[in-house]
């Protein structure tokens, strides 16, 4: 078995709350769901972390479990542990990974990527995966035109995509800091 993806993951930052939401979806290749309510989305380092992850299972679940090294290193320090785990990628410390993730705590908002990246996205608004560009579009217009709390837009994002995507569903977890 490999090829195993198939996500969505969307970010809304508002109003001093930030939500990260993702489907459920794991996909085969382009053809088979396995599993359809699989959990990308979970509060880390005393739930005041909050990250969701997209791409190869084996190498998302290598990419979180990095950076969870990295927020123990550096006491949940964000911003630190994210760009210390992205200098070790720089040193060929660790090989590059297919996978992505969005981290937040209270005050951060940042996009990891499996090759070293570290992007922290505009507007607060920010999403990774098959489905990505989607909820990224539904997120930009509901966090400009309604007053929608940000956990219901990183919701609203997910639901839009999972109508679109074929490797997104609508089995949603949904966690904010």
């Amino acid at each position: 078995m490999s090829d195993l993806k198939g996500t969505t993951i969307v970010a809304i930052k508002k109003d001093g709350k930030t939500a990260i939401a993702g489907d459920g979806q794991v996909t085969l290749g382009e053809q088979v769901v396995l599993k359809n309510n699989a959990v990308k989305v979970r509060r880390i380092y005393n739930d005041k972390v909050v990250l969701g992850f997209a791409g190869s299972v084996a190498d998302a679940f290598a990419l979180s479990e990095r950076f969870e090294e990295m927020l123990q290193k550096f006491s949940g320090n964000l911003m630190r542990s994210a760009v210390e785990m992205a200098l070790s990628f720089r040193d060929d410390h660790y090989r590059k990974l297919e996978a992505m993730m969005i981290v937040a705590d209270k005050d951060k908002l940042l996009i990891l990527s499996g090759s070293g990246e570290v992007i922290e996205p505009d507007e607060g608004v920010c999403a990774i995966g098959s489905g990505g560009n989607y909820a990224l579009a539904a997120g930009r217009a509901l966090v400009r035109n309604t007053n929608l709390s940000a956990k219901e837009i990183a919701i609203k994002c997910i639901e839009i995509a999972g109508d679109i995507c074929v490797f997104t569903n609508n089995h949603i977890t949904c966690e904010e800091v």
